[in-house]
């Protein structure tokens, strides 16, 4: 087999390599960009900025939020357990001393029937408690945070 040499006719528009002297005025491809795999691949979002704005002092704390649900913590402890308290006494009492429960109190009533009646005034007591602790401890505290982040809000909205 002998080598054949290319045919005259063919002519390579330029060499495989690139002859010329660098030239360091041409715009190089932007190597800092990521390469795209496909056309319609949108281009990635710019880096963000630096923050320009002033730093500040947040207007809440967190030592309030701390407040509020310790106060809406005790506030739901002292109600549920005025309400099951009762009646868990109520239940322990029907269990373990049938003879307290039997008893007559006043015109042939039954402790145990007294007690029963007694249950539906303790839950009111328990609602109207927490009523009271919310009026009294919880609102206000939520109201004045409310009132600090609507402040916080309309400082960021002047912006």
């Amino acid at each position: 087999m002998s080598y054949d040499p290319p045919h005259p006719s063919y002519h390579s528009p330029r060499p495989f390599y690139d002859t010329s002297p660098p030239s360091y005025d041409r715009p190089r491809p932007p190597y800092d960009r990521p390469h795209l795999t496909y056309p319609w691949q949108p281009a990635p979002p710019p880096p963000p900025g630096p923050d320009r704005r002033p730093p500040r002092e947040p207007v809440g704390h967190h030592s309030d939020l701390r407040v509020l649900r310790s106060a809406y913590r005790w506030q739901r402890r002292t109600a549920t357990l005025t309400a099951l308290g009762y009646f868990t006494l109520f239940l322990v009492l029907s269990a373990t001393a049938p003879g307290v429960m039997t008893r007559t109190v006043a015109d042939g009533i039954p402790a145990g029937l007294l007690l029963a009646l007694i249950q539906l005034p303790v839950t009111w007591l328990a609602i109207a408690l927490y009523e009271h602790t919310a009026r009294r401890h919880v609102d206000p505290l939520a109201d004045r945070i409310r009132k600090q982040a609507e402040l916080a809000a309309r400082r960021g909205a002047a912006r």
